[in-house]
C-alpha cells in the first residue's frame, strides 16, 4: 500500500520550520526529539535534503549529515541514511557531490541541479519516508526544514519544507531567532508569503535565543498571536552548550570556552575542511584551548597541529602549498613539533598525491599529480569510488585501545618505499587505517582516515598525556567522563531547557 493511503493511521509528524537559515531549527529538533523519547514515544529524525560537508556514516555504509545524526542519537537510536536521503557535499565553484540514500550517484551545479535532480530527489525522499513507515509502523517523525520556506525564487522546486509539510500533513512549528532582530517582521512576512492551506499546517511559533527576562516579552507575544491566529507555545532563551555547527564558517565564530588551558592546539582552517565535528570532544576539553589557522605562520607556540579532512585534497594540498602553510608545518615538525591529519589530513601529510579521475579538487592534467607535505612516507592514489564504512578496530599506538569511528574518503594510501619507511609504523591492528612516526627532532607525526578517532576516550587521554610528557606537564590519570556521555548530558540538557519554555503536547494529537 502506498504511504499517501496509511497516512491517516500513522502518528502526527511534528515539522520545524524556520524564517531563516540559522534561526535554530536543528537544535530545536534535537530538543524535541529528546523530549518526546522521554515520554515514552519513538520519534525518529528527517531532513529531507541537507547541504554539509560535515558527515556521518552509518552502520551499512551510508552517508548522511552528522546534524541528523545528532538528532538520531537524541532519539536514542543508530542514525540511518534514510533520516537524510538526500545529502548535498559543496565541492566548490557552485559544484556538489550528490548523495540519494547514503550513497553518492553524481555531481552538479547549482544551475543544473534542479532542471537534473529535482524528480528522481523527490522520489528518493518518498521511498524513504515509506522505509520508515513501513519498518518503524508507530514512530511520529520529527522533520528539520532548510532555511525559509519561502524562498518565492525557490518555492516551486523546494525538496525539503512545504513540499514534505503537505506530504505528510504534518503539524508545523514556525522557529524564529529573536537575537537577529526584526522577529515581528519575520513572522508575518513568512506566514503572509504561504498559501492558504500552507499556513493552515503552522501550529505553533517558537521565539529562540531570547535574552533577558522572559516576561518582558509578554505583550510581543499577545500581539503575535492576535495578529496570526497562532498560539506562540515557545519563547527558548539563550543557551550556551556547545554543539556541532552546521557550516563550516561558523568555527570562525567559536568562542574559547575554558581560560585554564594547558595545551594550545592549532587546526588548519581548509578551505573544504569537511568532517569538522572530529574535534568537538577536544573542544570539551577544559585542558585545551583551540585555533583555527587560516594564513602562514610561526606554529611554535602550538603544542600540536591537526590537518583535518578534506572534500577536495589536491585543492586543499595546493592551497597549503602556495600559502606557505605546507612550509610551516614541515618547519614546526622540525622543532620537536607534533601533527595529526585526519583523512584528507593524513593523506596531505604524504609523499604523493594522485588524482587520475580528477575527484579531489585537479583542474587540469599538472594538478594530477602532486608532492604532499612529505612529513610521512606516504602515497595516495585517488579512485572513482569512494570508501565509507563504520570502523571497530584496536589501536597500537599510543596505547592498546578498542577503537571505534567511521572512514569516508576517495583513495587508497600506500607505504611510499622510494622514500624512507624504515621508521613508520602503522597505529592500528587493521594496518591500512593509520600511521605514526616519531619526529627525529623529538615529537610524532602521526595520520589516520578515521573519522571520530578523538571520541575514543581512552586513545584521547594518551595521546594528549604524550603532549603533556613533552611539555613537562603531569601525567593525568583521569577517570575520564566518556565524551559519548558528554554529549548525552549536552543533549539532555538541551531537551530540559526546551521543556520548561515550550508546550509541546498540543501538537502530539
Amino acid at each position: 500500500m502506498e504511504l499517501e493511503a496509511k497516512l491517516h493511521e500513522i502518528r502526527k509528524p511534528i515539522m520545524v520550520l524556520g524564517t531563516s537559515s540559522g534561526a535554530g531549527k536543528s537544535l530545536t529538533v534535537t530538543a524535541i526529539c529528546r523530549i518526546l523519547k522521554n515520554l515514552g514515544e519513538f520519534p525518529i529524525p528527517f531532513k529531507g535534503q541537507n547541504m554539509s560537508n560535515n558527515a556521518w556514516v552509518d552502520w551499512e555504509g551510508g552517508e548522511m549529515a552528522y546534524s541528523q545524526a545528532l538528532q538520531a542519537f537524541a532519539c536514542g537510536i543508530n542514525p540511518s541514511a534514510e533520516m537524510n536521503p538526500i545529502l548535498l557535499k559543496p565541492q566548490g565553484n557552485s559544484i556538489s557531490e550528490v548523495i540519494h540514500l547514503g550513497k553518492s550517484i553524481g555531481t552538479t551545479t547549482a544551475q543544473n541541479y534542479y532542471k537534473d535532480w529535482f524528480m528522481p530527489g523527490w522520489e528518493v525522499i518518498k521511498k524513504s519516508l515509506k522505509s520508515i513507515y513501513e519498518r518503524y509502523p508507530n514512530c511520529r517523525l520529527i522533520i528539520e526544514g532548510a532555511g525559509s520556506p519561502v524562498e518565492m525564487n525557490l518555492i516551486h522546486r523546494d525538496l525539503t519544507n512545504l513540499r514534505v509539510a503537505k506530504y505528510l500533513n504534518a503539524n508545523c512549528i514556525l522557529v524564529t531567532d529573536i537575537e537577529r532582530g526584526g522577529v515581528f517582521a519575520q513572522i508575518i512576512g513568512t506566514l503572509e508569503l504561504m498559501k492558504p492551506e500552507e499556513k493552515k499546517l503552522i501550529k505553533g511559533i517558537i521565539i529562540n535565543r531570547f535574552r533577558g527576562d522572559l516576561s518582558l516579552f509578554e505583550e510581543g507575544k499577545k500581539w503575535i498571536e492576535n495578529k496570526t491566529q497562532i498560539p506562540v507555545i515557545g519563547i527558548i532563551p539563550w543557551l550556551n552548550d556547545s554543539f556541532p555547527p552546521e557550516d563550516s564558517l561558523d568555527l570562525l565564530e567559536k568562542k574559547a570556552r575554558f581560560n585554564n588551558a594547558e595545551i594550545k592546539v592549532g587546526i588548519i582552517k581548509l578551505p573544504s575542511i569537511s568532517n569538522f565535528s572530529d574535534f568537538d570532544p577536544l573542544e570539551n576539553e577544559e585542558s585545551i584551548l583551540i585555533d583555527w589557522i587560516r594564513e602562514s605562520q610561526n606554529l611554535s607556540k602550538y603544542d600540536f597541529i591537526i590537518l583535518p579532512g578534506s572534500k577536495q585534497t589536491i585543492k586543499d594540498q595546493i592551497f597549503l602549498e602556495n600559502s606557505g602553510l605546507s612550509q610551516d608545518v614541515r618547519d614546526y615538525s622540525n622543532e620537536k613539533g607534533n601533527i595529526i591529519g585526519i583523512c584528507g589530513g593524513l593523506q596531505m601529510l604524504g609523499t604523493t598525491l594522485e588524482d587520475p579521475y580528477f575527484k579531489e579538487g585537479s583542474k587540469n592534467h599538472s594538478d594530477q599529480k602532486i608532492k604532499g607535505i612529505g612529513l610521512l612516507p606516504l602515497k595516495t592514489t585517488f579512485s572513482e569510488k569512494k570508501l565509507t564504512r563504520q570502523i571497530n578496530s584496536e589501536s597500537l599506538w599510543p596505547c592498546q585501545s578498542k577503537i571505534n569511528g567511521f572512514e569516508i574518503h576517495n583513495g587508497q594510501t600506500v607505504i611510499d618505499k622510494i622514500h624512507n619507511a624504515v621508521d613508520i609504523k602503522p597505529i592500528f591492528k587493521d594496518l591500512d587505517l593509520g600511521w605514526y612516526r616519531e619526529n627525529d627532532y623529538g615529537g610524532s607525526i602521526a595520520g589516520t582516515y578515521i573519522h571520530g578517532i578523538f571520541e575514543n576516550d581512552n586513545w584521547r587521554d594518551q595521546y594528549l598525556n604524550l603532549i603533556r610528557k613533552g611539555k613537562n606537564l603531569p601525567i593525568v590519570d583521569k577517570k575520564t567522563k566518556s565524551y559519548k556521555i558528554k554529549r548525552e548530558s549536552i543533549i539532555d540538557n538541551l531537551a530540559n531547557e526546551f521543556d520548561k519554555h515550550l508546550n509541546i503536547s498540543s501538537l502530539l494529537n
